[in-house]
């Protein structure tokens, strides 16, 4: 009996030490990286059962915030940091730097009842509706880019993030570049001034509204409108094609990109050059401080990051992101080499 009792004092005492082992690093932001991010992070602790990367989704405006509190080891944005944000960044802990690991696409989703074709967009016509100029389904406009569509007399409506947001940045960068009038009026950030709309948490929060509501329309993650079977529909590019997105659409829009971006990778690839490129692209970013307080930590987000940027990419075209170009990739290890502890580099 008392050799039970010592055994099972054995296996408590062990469990309880494994637990205690266990690093979690601790990560937010971005509900665009999000499904990814996931089979990351899963699949990384099968690797590493002593490590766990715990992320949460709270959109990228959230994953800004906590990164500045220094509240995350890891942040997660569809938007760079702005330079004022970056200089509050330095104040308060240190330098950071941006690294794009995944590229990806914001569909325009809607609901029209009876509508089986894919409809387009140009990009003028997004922002009017965003705006509130175009309201009505069969607005003269739409019919013109969609001939032979029986689109219904029914007002438009329109949903948007609640939240501050990546995929919004990414979307109103795009109607910035194409729409002076959007670029004057409204502007870009990860939240705005909406003129018209009906606000939703999430890309969950905007898919389910689109989902469940009649004539709305909306602007997702790609993977969020193919899993919920929303459809989405194809924008005119800069060449003045109209694209739908795909992973080779991205991908385009990447590999123009990638001749062009600076050096500390904060870029836009939305309305790109080529005629294959989808106009409503982008990459993400996981932003980490160079500076790390806590060797072990800072080790292990290193590796981590590392094993994202290399192995990690191989994962992304089974849930439809497109994987960083090689020239941006060699740039962004090169700049994990500056995250370090106490001067010495930890990649």
């Amino acid at each position: 009996m008392l050799k039970r009792v010592f055994i099972a004092m054995i296996a408590v005492l062990m469990s309880t030490a494994l637990v205690q082992a266990q690093t979690i690093i601790n990560a937010a932001g971005s509900t665009f990286i999000y499904p990814m991010f996931s089979t990351w992070s899963n699949t990384y602790h099968k690797m590493h059962p002593d490590i766990e990367i715990n992320y949460q989704s709270i959109g990228s405006g959230g994953g800004i915030n906590q990164l500045l509190a220094g509240t995350v080891d890891i942040g997660a944005s569809d938007a760079p940091l702005n330079d004022e944000q970056i200089a509050a960044a330095e104040k308060a802990h240190g330098p950071v730097v941006h690294l794009p690991e995944a590229m990806g696409a914001v569909a325009v989703t809607y609901h029209l009842p009876g509508v089986k074709a894919t409809l387009k967009f140009t990009g003028k016509t997004i922002a009017d509706i965003f705006l509130g100029k175009i309201k009505k389904w069969d607005d003269p406009a739409i019919k013109a880019l969609n001939p032979g569509v029986d689109l219904p007399n029914r007002p438009i409506i329109v949903v948007h993030r609640s939240d501050g947001s990546g995929d919004t940045y990414i979307f109103v960068d795009f109607l910035c570049k194409v729409s002076p009038e959007w670029n004057s009026k409204v502007g870009r950030g990860t939240s705005v001034d909406w003129p018209v709309g009906i606000g939703a948490k999430g890309n969950e929060g905007v898919t389910g509204q689109v989902e469940q509501t009649p004539y709305t329309i909306g602007y997702v993650t790609l993977i969020y409108a193919l899993q919920n079977n929303v459809p989405f529909g194809s924008v005119e590019n800069a060449a003045g094609e109209f694209i739908h997105p795909t992973i080779s659409s991205v991908s385009a829009a990447a590999a123009n990109a990638a001749k062009i971006v600076p050096a500390d990778l904060r870029f836009s690839i939305t309305n790109a050059p080529g005629k294959t490129s989808y106009p409503i692209s982008s990459a993400t970013w996981l932003i980490v401080y160079t500076h790390q307080n806590n060797y072990k930590v800072g080790k292990i987000v290193v590796d981590f990051l590392h094993w994202v940027l290399t192995e990690g990419q191989k994962m992304e075209p089974k849930l439809d992101y497109a994987p960083i170009p090689g020239p941006i990739q060699k740039m962004e290890l090169n700049l994990l080499r500056k995250v370090s502890y106490k001067g010495k580099s930890l990649y």
